[in-house]
Parts: structure tokens; C-alpha cells; sequence
């Protein structure tokens, strides 16, 4: 084979690593599904609350109770002359069984003349929508070209989307080709934050219903969006890392997103997870793994397959296109029939069954745990010059040695053991080995690390002179501890072994602590303070004061000049209690600069601005629905109008 084409496979090689790397890192576990249900689950007080509650519970696949209830309280709330009143309502009826909303021959005039390119887009979405909803009839093409001409005016990331949702109510013999192209331009739009997530600045309500929108449209066309497969991964990861919802058309968004992504023609994302923790051992041989959606919900026709499992240490693979077996909804696999030794290994592990599939390679490690047992502890004092011989006493784990071993600063103690799996005899080097000596008399403790050799035997050797600083020189009985832990073990060992009695010749009695003169008094500190600079004379303060006001006397002059145009003013209390409220932050900033603390002033502006920010809400508000009113009866009336010159 030619460099080339080693080249060429490398290169294949890293690209595919890099395609399964990126897996969904968050999803809608059933915690998360049923407090999304909480949510949405609320008591309405209009259509719009009742539009999200109630389609947001059917997309999450839950039941809406009192169907006839929630009837009835369309009817009731209903304006038929208000294009978002209809629009809610018919969308709402059409989640619930038998309910037939009213539509007069004048409610179908405003719909149909909501569908305008003079519309906002907002209205345009709603009115087709209604119509479909209401099985009224439609001119697909002509609502192609309001789109397409609303599209130019209204270019933002909500504006297109709901373009896109619009879209997918129309008939499939319009030219939908035009709208079909803007999930491209959405997609471009989207930021990368890291290659984990993908997002609009718009936020996540924004983020959610584009890829509503974009699969709705697209499998109503039948035609695969533009999409990436690490594209929607980096979707699904931004729409789902948020758990708790700031709005009611937040979760609405979520659920609405999360049905998208779990049933359409073209991409549906793979959560494998372990069912528990991804741990195996002799009592617990088979590993269980659940393969769901993005709502937690089971994918029963997929397949699941083991490509490789490697130990992570060695690298060594031990099993390969090993297929799991589905057992009541789960898969499961007896990972031990392999006989693996204790670690950890990584598992490549393949989801196969749809093409539909996304995100079906993935990544897991696997822990294998096993039980240690202590075999051939050995404890001896061993004589530095050799005069005496080495006796050694061999203690069975877990039992405690009957004698205690003697050691003064001629001798050292030492101890041999070996670790082995209880369940298969192999030697074990677990991560932590540890000999500790507890003075049983002042409570010391002293611990040191033992290593093992070349042959899987563990030694140590006290010598008690070297290491009488260790010890303070303190003399006395010491239990000996053996401590084994490692994170593959199901039985980490605290072993009090025996008594141990240390000898150090050179053991100084302990200093007597000198008490501190804590609470005598301390030398006085001189300081001198920095001497305040001179004022500036009354002349230069107000000159610049009159500096400062000149700016407002100007703008009264240019006022009065000019004129002020009062005319839209409107004497409401809610007009008024915001000016008020405006010049009482003003005359709060001036009594701030001469008798108040910022505390003190942010105490009175929450007040003043949180009356004023309701106010003003409550002015805007009213002024936006007579501007609305205005327009609607504007295109109603030149609606009638074209009508009239028709007929």
C-alpha cells in the first residue's frame, strides 16, 4: 500500500474519532420530562396560557384532563374578531377531542385579510394557522408570497422561523422551495459556543422553535434539512442543558422541540446510557444499558452492538461485535463471560435499526470491580548486625496477630504481603496501599506507603532509628494498620494487623508550652491623617454648576420655541403615575448627591422604579393595542373594499 493511501486512511481514521467524540451531552431524563409537565400543567387565565398548557402537554405525550372543560373555556375567552384570540383557540381545540370552535363569515374576512405582506409576520403565522386549524380554505401560493415579501422586511431569527412553521401548513403544491432555503441561512446564523453547543443570541426560546420549525417544514416536503449530524447534536445539547424554564412559552418551546427530535423522517438523536452505574463485577456480571430519545423514551427496534472493548491501562481489546440482548426495554450484555481482569475498560458501542439515527456511536467506560484478599502477611524484627536470628510470624487476614512485635533503634521491623482477587487469585496492585502506626497512647498516627515489587509482593521495613523524627522520638505501642482501597474494589481493607512496640533511645520529654501574653496591652498606634485639600473658591463652584444646568435651560428655550406637541398624551393613570414616577428618580438622584447613603436610595429606587417600570409597562401596552386595532381595521376595511370593486 503507498503512503498516500496510509494518508488517506489516517486521515479517514481522525475524522471518524472526531465524529463519534461528539455525543449529547444533556437530554430530558424522565425527572426532567415530568417537572417540564409541572410547568406546563398550570391553571390557565387566557387562550394564550391555555394554547401553551394544553398543545405543550400533548407534544410531551401527556394526558389534558377535562377536555370538555378546557372547551368551554375557549368559547368562552374567544374573540372572533381578534386574529391571536382565534388563532389560540383554534390551535388549542384541535390538541383536545370534540371541540368545534364557531367561525362566523366575519371571522374568516379578518383571517384572511391578516394574510397580507402589510402583516407582521407574527400575524401572518397566526391567521394561516387558524384557518388550517379551522379547516377554512386557503390560497397557499398567495401566503408563499406574503411570506416571501414579509421575509425582507422582518429578517430576524423569530421572524423566519415562524416563516418556516407557516410554511409547513401550506399545501405541497406551493413553490415552498424559496421559504425551504432560510433554514440554511438560520443554520449560519447559529453561534458555536466550543463545539458543544449551538445557539441563536436570541436565546433558548428562540434556539427551540427553529429546529420545530425547520423539522415540521422539512418532513412536509419530505426533503432532509441542512443539518449536520454534529449540528444537531450541538442543538440538542444547547436546547436541553437548561432544566428549569423562565416562562410558560419557554417550556413550551422545550416540549415542542423535544417531539421534534424524537419523531421525524430524518434525524433522531441516540441517548445511550448506563441503567444505573456502568459497574460490573461477579456478583453483577451483565451490563445494562438503556437507548432512548431525547424524551427518555425507549427506540425498541434498535439494535445494539459492542464494536470493541478495550481495558483502558493495556490498550488490549478482549471483545468485539458482541451484539446486546433486549430484555424489557433494556439491553444487556454479561461482560464477565469475557473474564476480564479489574479496571477500567472503553466500550465502542454502535446503535443500529433506523437510519434515522444520530449521534449512534458512542463512547462508555466500564468499570470492572472485584473483591481483594490479603494472603501471606509476614511480620518480623529483623537484628541490624545480624546476632540474632530473623523469626517471622505469618498472620491470616482478618484476624489480628496474638504477640506484639518488639523494636528499639537496633532493630527493624518489617512486613511482607501479598493482594490478590478473591475471586480468581490473580495478584492486585490496587492505587492506595498504606501502613499506618497509631500510638495507642497519645493518639499519633504515622503513615507510610507500601510498594510492591517485581513480583506483585509488597514489603516494608521500619527502621526505627532513621525514622525516630517521624515519631517525635516518642516511645510506647503502636497498632499497625493495613489500608487497601482503590475505586475496582467492592472491599477496601482497614486491617489492624498487630501491636507493634517502638523503642527510640534518644526520646525527649515535651516542652512545656510558654503561654503568650495574648491579652496585654498593646503600644498605642500613632497616625497621621492626610489633610483635606482646599475647596476651589464659590466663584469656580458656581460657574460650573451653571455649566452643568445650561444643557436644561437650553432645551426649555428650544421648547418653548418650538413647541411642544402634547397631543398624544393621554391623561390615564397609568401615563401619569409613569412621568411621576420618572421625575421622582430625578428628584431622587438630588436628594442622593445631599442627604442619602446609596443604601438608603436603592432602598427608595426599588420602590419608585419598580411602580414606575408597571406603569410604563401598562402605557405601553395600551398604546401598542390601539395601534393594532387601528391597522386591523384598516385592512379590513380595504379589505371589504377590493371586494366591493370585485363584485
Amino acid at each position: 500500500m503507498d503512503r498516500s493511501r496510509l494518508f488517506g486512511l489516517f486521515l479517514f481514521s481522525l475524522a471518524l474519532a472526531g465524529a463519534r467524540a461528539l455525543t449529547p451531552a444533556h437530554y430530558l431524563s424522565l425527572s426532567d420530562v415530568a417537572r417540564l409537565q409541572n410547568v406546563l400543567n398550570q391553571h390557565f387565565t387566557d387562550l394564550e396560557s391555555a394554547y401553551y398548557s394544553v398543545v405543550g402537554l400533548t407534544k410531551l405525550g401527556a394526558t389534558v384532563h377535562d377536555h370538555e372543560g378546557v372547551c368551554q373555556f375557549l368559547k368562552s375567552q374567544l374573540d372572533p374578531t381578534d386574529v391571536d384570540s382565534v388563532f389560540f383557540a383554534a390551535e388549542t381545540s384541535q390538541a383536545i377531542s370534540g371541540c368545534e370552535i364557531p367561525v362566523s363569515n366575519e371571522t374568516r374576512d379578518i383571517l384572511l385579510a391578516a394574510v397580507s405582506e402589510d402583516s407582521t409576520m407574527t400575524q401572518i403565522h397566526r391567521a394561516v394557522s387558524a384557518l388550517r386549524s379551522l379547516g377554512l380554505p386557503l390560497a397557499s401560493q398567495e401566503v408563499v408570497g406574503a411570506l416571501t415579501g414579509r421575509i425582507s422586511k422582518e429578517d430576524n431569527v423569530m421572524a423566519i422561523t415562524l416563516a418556516l412553521q407557516t410554511a409547513a401548513r401550506l399545501s405541497k403544491q406551493a413553490e415552498l422551495g424559496g421559504i425551504l432555503e432560510e433554514i440554511e441561512d438560520l443554520t449560519a446564523r447559529l453561534d458555536d459556543l466550543g463545539g458543544i453547543y449551538l445557539q441563536f443570541e436570541e436565546g433558548l426560546e428562540a434556539t427551540a422553535l427553529f429546529v420545530t420549525a425547520a423539522y415540521s417544514l422539512s418532513d412536509h416536503v419530505d426533503m432532509e434539512p441542512p443539518l449536520k449530524e454534529d449540528q444537531v447534536i450541538q442543538l440538542v445539547n444547547s436546547i436541553f442543558s437548561k432544566k428549569s424554564w423562565d416562562s410558560l412559552a419557554e417550556a413550551f418551546s422545550v416540549a415542542s422541540a423535544a417531539a421534534a427530535l424524537s419523531n421525524n423522517r430524518f434525524h433522531v438523536p441516540v441517548i445511550v446510557s448506563a441503567a444505573g452505574p456502568a459497574t460490573v463485577s461477579h456478583s453483577q456480571p451483565t451490563l445494562q444499558l438503556l437507548v432512548t430519545d431525547v424524551m427518555s423514551q425507549p427506540l425498541a427496534l434498535a439494535n445494539v452492538l459492542v464494536e470493541s472493548a478495550s481495558a483502558v491501562a493495556s490498550k488490549s481489546i478482549i471483545l468485539s461485535q458482541a451484539p446486546f440482548t433486549l430484555n424489557d426495554g433494556v439491553f444487556e450484555l454479561n461482560f464477565m463471560s469475557s473474564k476480564p481482569t479489574s479496571g477500567y475498560y472503553q466500550f465502542s458501542v454502535a446503535v443500529t435499526g433506523d437510519t434515522r439515527l444520530v449521534a449512534n456511536h458512542v463512547e462508555l467506560k466500564v468499570k470492572v470491580s472485584t473483591e481483594v484478599s490479603v494472603t501471606s502477611m509476614d511480620l518480623s524484627v529483623v537484628d541490624k548486625d545480624q546476632s540474632i536470628g530473623t523469626k517471622t510470624n505469618r498472620v491470616d487476614y482478618p484476624s489480628k496477630g496474638k504477640s506484639s512485635f518488639i523494636a528499639d533503634s537496633h532493630q527493624n521491623f518489617a512486613m511482607s504481603f501479598q493482594l490478590v482477587d478473591s475471586n480468581t487469585g490473580v495478584e492486585l496492585t490496587p492505587h492506595q496501599t498504606f501502613v499506618k502506626l497509631h500510638n495507642q497512647k497519645t493518639g499519633q498516627e504515622v503513615v507510610f506507603v507500601a510498594e510492591p515489587d517485581s513480583k506483585s509482593v509488597y514489603k516494608f521495613e521500619l527502621d526505627t532509628a532513621e525514622r525516630k523524627s517521624e515519631f517525635n522520638s516518642i516511645s510506647g505501642t503502636y497498632s499497625l494498620h493495613l489500608i487497601v482501597g482503590d475505586a475496582t474494589l467492592e472491599n477496601p481493607i482497614l486491617w489492624n494487623v498487630a501491636d507493634v512496640v517502638l523503642k527510640f533511645v534518644d526520646e525527649e520529654a515535651p516542652v512545656a508550652i510558654q503561654p503568650k501574653t495574648l491579652y496585654m496591652p498593646k503600644p498605642e498606634i500613632q497616625h497621621l491623617f492626610r489633610e483635606p485639600e482646599k475647596k476651589p473658591s464659590t466663584v469656580v463652584s458656581n460657574t460650573f454648576t451653571a455649566l452643568i444646568l445650561s444643557p436644561l435651560l437650553l432645551l426649555l428655550i428650544l421648547w418653548l420655541k418650538l413647541g411642544a406637541n402634547m397631543s398624544n398624551f393621554s391623561f390615564t393613570p397609568s401615563t401619569v403615575l409613569f412621568h411621576v414616577g420618572h421625575a421622582a428618580m430625578l428628584g431622587l438622584m438630588y436628594v442622593y448627591w445631599t442627604h442619602l447613603n446609596m443604601f438608603q436610595t436603592l432602598k427608595y429606587l426599588a420602590i419608585i422604579g419598580g411602580l414606575t417600570f408597571l406603569a410604563g409597562n401598562r402605557m405601553l401596552a395600551q398604546k401598542a393595542v390601539k395601534r393594532i386595532a387601528a391597522e386591523q381595521s384598516s385592512r379590513l376595511a380595504k379589505y371589504r373594499s377590493l371586494r366591493i370593486e370585485k363584485k
